[in-house]
């Protein structure tokens, strides 16, 4: 089990990007949560197996049909344990 932070960059605001990743996250399993940030990105946190975040990394180098998506980077985390993955309307 391990905890990922991943941060898009593009034409991911818009186009569906965090429900497109809440679904492929819940057909992996993966747990965590999106949101879209002000400055146009969208920062993920996931967490579950190697197998299941590297198929979810590939989805977030793609993204939805209408994505533009032009970096991803990513950096371990610490495990938050989460429940199941969200789409965050707002940030708090």
């Amino acid at each position: 089990m391990k905890h990922l932070n991943i941060e898009i960059f593009g034409k991911v605001q818009g186009v569906y990007y965090r429900l497109t990743c809440k679904s492929v996250a819940d057909q992996l399993g993966v747990k965590g949560f999106a949101l879209n940030r002000p400055d146009g990105s969208v920062y993920v946190e996931a967490e579950g197996d190697d197998f299941s975040l590297e198929s979810l990394l590939e989805f977030c180098k793609e993204g939805p049909e209408r994505a533009e998506v032009t970096s991803v980077k990513t950096e371990e985390g610490p495990l938050q344990h989460f429940k199941n993955f969200e789409v965050i309307k707002k940030i708090k």
